[in-house]
């Protein structure tokens, strides 16, 4: 692996020095300077944007914010014609130019600028909700967190309940327009964090920490191919601006508990960040009562199983991390980050159970054996996340070369405890003890270059190679009835090691079409390889395969602020080790789980059409009618068997779920996302998505499966003062329907007020979930061919919350002095 990174250390450099060759230098000495003022008052304003524009550029050359006496300087400009705009919340977007810069004039002052205030507060970007909420871009939809009230206080889970596209359930599980094989990545780069348990990890993940979530459903050939969902990144919070300044936000609640703090400190060139983060969620006991009636093929009933009982469960974690930024000159940029979590959950629970059986045709029992089963298990993962990327750019707009080495170090321990005695709680006459110790290392090596050809054509290249190594040891001890002990049970017992090595490569290009059309197609290639030792499968082979994962997509402005895009993609989601071992875990002895070291990987072909429109004063609409279509769709599959040999013992009426290939899944459907203001105080928004789920059953037989599915919330929010402001939230998920049944519907509401002071620097925000109602009940009705289960669990969801948050420190601004100071890069150009 040593020699793997050396070759693509050499190779990058090798092609920055290639990129570089031929250059010759030109005049970066020019200067522009300036005021931003109030046209009325004519008062100098601060934190005005300043960009800088090369004529028939896309993108900004250069830039600049104002501080408290409203000036600015941009300086290391080369010879052309610019224009210039300034932005500022409140007030309207004012454009200066076009002026020229040359040897014979490089410096230009521009005087005060004055600014006129404006009725809404719009950024000046193409938007879909008022205040930047929501942006639409080319290929993914980026969520502002930061603008959204009733998310403070709560965790990641809770800010993707209200993203566009995207659904939450009851216990964490979160899908894209009905698909949850998602890839979750933080700042754009995977973590070992989201392997253990993805409910549990984005628990961790305090919303008070995060800047924005990005959704890319159509992702281009640059993005790792894994998820056919499609993918969801959460972006931290940081800061680029000079000083030292910070945040605290401390949540006290009924259910859920949680703090950040984040220090950022950038002096000239060189920045550093850090964060401290926890949350916990307090014990909550989940009433748990189910059904199962099996049959012989002739349709009679043959056993029943009730349980009913309750379980008490609680979470808690942390996460930390440091970061760096250097930029030693305009061309040259160096960044790390080392983060660490750990988090963990403890369940703890018991249910009384009786067991029927009969003699067909015979409906009155023969056999009725009561019992009491007591349950306890816990889980804790230790994470330690790692990266370190190089970015140069070039004088030629928008060419830059991107290495980054990233990796991720994970350990976690997990342990359960069952026993089952007489309904006294006397007299125990079977259970099981189980630990499982793991260990996850991965790495990544990537290298981007992007290559223009004049103002509207970039070419797109790199390649990725990612290495995981897992290793997991489960001892299992059975109880035995002679000793009252629990002796070690080798049948039962489990370990496994699994690598796997991916290595990509993609090319993409974008171009414009007759001035009509914004084209960007690509193709990625990956070759997965897996080697994987289980001790129950000692022999197993995962063949290699390879992937061809090609994507495009066409984008249509027209007047009025309407974009009208179609994208399509192909993606694959790979089984985990958990899906391919072998391994039956017996903690519940009536209900069984194993692995399929047979599974294929699952490919998706996705299709978008997406429409948006944004209105004046601040109305937007966005309209995306979708297609996914799945072959080897991986479901679990529940079988029931009267009696089944593990080892040296033999369970009796239990049911088996194990990961299948079903033959397809197709979901077509629409999701809608819309945001109005009433008046100046009150503003609505919705995201409403509907889809009809088409599920072919292949080789597992039976009737094909058809469905429609639909969610729908909505968002109010009003601002009562320029400091004061309350929102509502409602969310609802209709039934789900798979391949033996349906799973439960879901709803959940949000009341949240929130009261800024101390010029705005601190704010106190009250939150509420679901005030009138404690339970959230989750009903299931699962149907195979010779059984059917009935289940209700009644989840306490209610909660109330106390939010604290106080900005501190302060931001400096260059004076024209210490600018003209500064030592500019020598400019590559081509």
């Amino acid at each position: 692996m040593n020699r793997l990174y050396a070759l693509l250390l050499a190779l990058a450099f090798a092609v920055s020095a290639l990129a570089q060759e031929g250059t010759t230098p030109a005049d970066n000495n020019g200067r522009i300077t300036g005021r931003i003022i109030d046209s009325v008052s004519h008062l100098p304003l601060e934190y005005a944007t300043i960009s800088l524009f090369k004529q028939k550029a896309a993108k900004p050359s250069g830039g600049a914010m104002t501080g408290n006496k409203g000036s600015f300087n941009i300086d290391g400009l080369t010879s052309g014609t610019y224009t210039l705009t300034v932005e500022i919340i409140g007030y309207g977007t004012r454009t200066i130019g076009p002026f020229v810069l040359d040897s014979k004039k490089p410096l230009l002052s521009l005087g005060d600028i004055p600014v006129g205030k404006k009725a809404t507060d719009l950024q000046a970007v193409t938007v879909t909700a008022p205040r930047g909420l929501v942006e639409n871009k080319l290929d993914k939809m980026v969520y502002n967190v930061e603008k959204d009230v009733t998310s403070l206080g709560g965790v990641a889970t809770d800010v993707l309940k209200k993203v566009p596209m995207v659904s939450v359930d009851v216990d964490g599980n979160v899908d894209i327009m009905g698909n949850g094989n998602i890839l979750f990545l933080i700042n754009g780069r995977p973590s070992s964090i989201f392997g253990n348990n993805l409910a549990d990890a984005l628990q961790t993940i305090p919303a008070s920490q995060i800047k924005s979530i990005e959704v890319i459903t159509s992702p281009g050939a640059k993005y790792d191919a894994e998820g056919t969902g499609g993918i969801i990144n959460i972006i931290l919070k940081d800061n680029k601006l000079n000083g030292i300044n910070g945040n605290l936000s401390v949540t006290g609640g009924s259910r859920l508990q949680n703090g950040s703090f984040n220090l950022n400190a950038k002096h000239g060139n060189f920045g550093m960040n850090a964060f401290f983060s926890g949350n916990a969620q307090l014990p909550s006991t989940t009433q748990n009562s189910s059904t199962r009636l099996s049959y012989d093929s002739a349709g009679n009933k043959v056993n029943s199983l009730t349980q009913d009982g309750s379980s008490r469960f609680l979470r808690n974690g942390f996460e930390s991390g440091l970061g760096f930024e250097w930029t030693p000159d305009k061309r040259n940029t160096l960044s790390a980050n080392i983060g660490y979590d750990n988090f963990g959950n403890h369940n703890q629970g018991s249910y009384q159970q009786d067991e029927l059986r009969f003699t067909p045709p015979s409906t009155t029992a023969y056999y009725d054996l009561p019992s009491l089963v007591r349950s306890t298990s816990q889980f804790r993962a230790h994470s330690l996340d790692w990266s370190l990327r190089y970015k140069k750019t070039y004088a030629v707009e928008d060419k830059e070369l991107d290495i980054s080495f990233d990796g991720s170090e994970g350990r976690n321990h997990s342990s359960y405890i069952q026993s089952q005695s007489q309904p006294s709680g006397d007299s125990t006459f079977a259970g099981l003890q189980g630990n499982n110790t793991g260990q996850d290392h991965e790495a990544n090596v990537r290298l981007d270059f992007v290559q223009p050809f004049g103002d509207k054509v970039r070419l797109e290249t790199g390649g990725r190679v990612q290495i995981r190594q897992i290793t997991s040891n489960s001892p299992v001890y059975a109880y035995d009835a002679a000793s009252g002990g629990y002796p070690y049970d080798s049948s039962q017992s489990n370990a496994l090691t699994y690598n796997r090595h991916v290595y990509a490569g993609y090319a993409s290009l974008s171009f414009p079409v007759f001035n009509f059309l914004d084209v960007k197609g690509g193709l990625r290639f990956e070759r997965t390889e897996t080697d994987a030792g289980f001790s129950k499968a000692p022999n197993t082979t995962i063949p290699g395969y390879n992937t061809f994962a090609p994507s495009i997509i066409l984008s249509h402005s027209f007047a009025g602020e309407q974009t009208l895009k179609l994208g399509y993609t192909r993606r694959i989601q790979r089984p985990d080790y958990r899906s391919l071992n072998p391994y039956v875990n017996a903690s519940d002895p009536k209900n069984l789980t194993r692995g399929n070291p047979f599974l294929q990987p699952e490919i998706a072909d996705n299709f978008d059409l997406t429409y948006s429109k944004s209105f004046d004063k601040g109305s937007a609409i966005n309209v995306v009618l979708f297609y996914r279509r799945s072959s080897n769709d991986i479901q679990p599959f529940i079988q029931y068997y009267p009696s089944f040999t593990l080892g040296d013992s033999v369970y009796t009426d239990v049911s088996v779920s194990t990961p299948m290939n079903v033959g397809a899944e197709n979901n077509t459907g629409a999701n809608i996302f819309g945001s109005v203001p009433l008046g100046k105080k009150l503003n609505l928004r919705s995201n409403i998505s509907v889809f009809n789920r088409y599920i072919t059953t292949g080789s597992l037989g039976g009737n094909a499966i058809n469905s429609f599915n639909y969610r729908i919330n909505l968002n109010a929010s009003y601002q009562v003062s320029s400091t004061f402001i309350l929102e509502f939230f409602g969310n609802f998920n209709s039934a789900r329907n798979e391949i033996q049944g349906r799973y439960p519907s879901f709803y959940s509401y949000n009341l949240a007020a929130r009261k800024q002071f101390w010029n705005k620097k601190a704010s106190i925000a009250l939150t509420a979930t679901n005030p009138f109602g404690y339970y959230v009940d989750q009903a299931t009705a699962l149907r195979g061919s010779d059984f059917t289960l009935n289940g209700l669990r009644r989840v306490p969801y209610q909660s109330f919350g106390l939010n604290f948050t106080y900005k501190f420190g302060h931001l400096e601004f260059k004076k024209d002095k210490e600018e003209s100071n500064q030592q500019a890069a020598p400019p590559d150009t081509l």
